[in-house]
């Protein structure tokens, strides 16, 4: 089996099992989760920091996103352009969001661009080590790869729930390593790849 082949195993195995949990299930875990991420994710007033919008079954950041903009983040979305290409809107409270596509909402075209130095990221299947395996389209690792580009250098906190934890996931040489994880059980600095 491959590396793309394994991947999409895991993939498949753990989104069934983030499926199964059920609705009120996710919203408590994702209240839990928030509660490590306020406790443990430190930033300055005016970091700009991405977060998501839940589709699907995914843990909903938008507690955490919420508890941010409260200590002075300045918020941001990704916005997907076409099938290689994510750009991060500026997520302003009270702007009109619009379909962005897969089944989200983000800020319209007219939301300035930003760079994010912390992204909150969605997931399908992660281990302790920093390894992520998204949804197959590549667009962080990209995206990640062009605001190192600029000379930034994000730290990336993948989260989702527990369940989508294994042990080890392959990793490709494109692969942006995150630097923690955050589940309703807790905050994890990554072990390194």
């Amino acid at each position: 089996m491959d590396c793309q082949e394994h991947k999409a195993k895991l993939r498949n195995v753990s989104l069934a099992r983030r499926d199964a949990l059920p609705g009120d299930v996710r919203i408590e875990k994702s209240l839990e989760a928030t509660a490590h991420g306020e406790k443990h994710i430190e930033f300055d007033a005016g970091t700009v920091i991405s977060g998501f919008f839940p589709i699907r079954s995914e843990i909903d950041p938008r507690p955490l996103m919420d508890e941010f903009r409260k200590l002075g983040a300045r918020l941001c979305l990704p916005i997907v352009q076409d099938k290689t290409t994510i750009v991060f809107r500026e997520l302003v409270r009270g702007a009109e969001l619009v379909d962005t596509g897969f089944g989200t909402c983000g800020p319209s075209e007219d939301a300035e661009v930003l760079d994010p130095s912390l992204l909150i990221m969605p997931l399908s299947v992660f281990d302790h080590h920093g390894g992520r395996i998204g949804y197959g389209a590549g667009h962080y690792d990209r995206a990640i790869s062009k605001i190192i580009d600029k000379g930034i250098k994000p730290r990336l906190i993948g989260m989702a729930f527990d369940c989508q934890h294994e042990e080890r996931v392959p990793v490709e040489p494109h692969d942006q390593p995150l630097d923690a994880m955050l589940t309703e059980s807790g905050f994890y600095p990554a072990k390194g790849i």
